[in-house]
């Protein structure tokens, strides 16, 4: 059975794109070069939230990502959360992913409404919904990222 692993991190530096990093670090998946997919998780694959990525391989590898992302300069507060739900009978299944600079509880609302949404436009029976929220206050002469990222399997070559 395929695996996807559910990561965040947060954290603060002095440029955007170092935020960013940083906040890649938090969740182990720094050395990495990530592409974004849509949200549709393949039938047969586990989904665990695991907080910090384990080794997924060499660094500079490609890994495949659904990612939930946002960063300000503070002062103020992001917060990323990604959603997920998978079919009964061990079939496809679906993420959903809100971030902005706002509160947790307003992207934890925000995401269950989304991903209830994208249930509704398929005709697949879904179990129970899970949730991943990060957030983070930003201080005032900072950036700061909050996300939270679905990995799919291990790293690939990329060349």
């Amino acid at each position: 059975m395929s695996l996807i692993r559910v990561v965040w991190g947060s954290a603060s530096a002095p440029t955007e794109m170092a935020s960013y990093d940083a906040a890649l670090a938090a969740a182990g998946i720094e050395n990495y070069n990530l592409v974004s997919v849509s949200s549709v998780i393949p039938a047969a694959t586990a989904v665990e939230a695991v907080g910090t990525a384990p080794d997924l391989g060499p660094a500079g590898e490609r890994l495949t990502v659904v990612e939930a992302r946002a960063t300000t300069a503070g002062p103020g507060q992001v917060s990323a959360a990604l959603a997920w739900s998978q079919s009964v009978d061990d079939g496809p299944g679906l993420f959903y992913e809100v971030a902005g600079e706002t509160d947790a509880e307003d992207v934890e609302r925000r995401v269950h409404e989304g991903l209830h949404a994208g249930q509704e436009l398929r005709d697949w029976e879904f179990a129970g919904p899970r949730v991943a929220v990060e957030s983070e206050q930003a201080e005032s002469g900072t950036y700061t990222t909050a996300l939270v990222l679905a990995v799919y399997g291990d790293s690939d070559p990329i060349c």
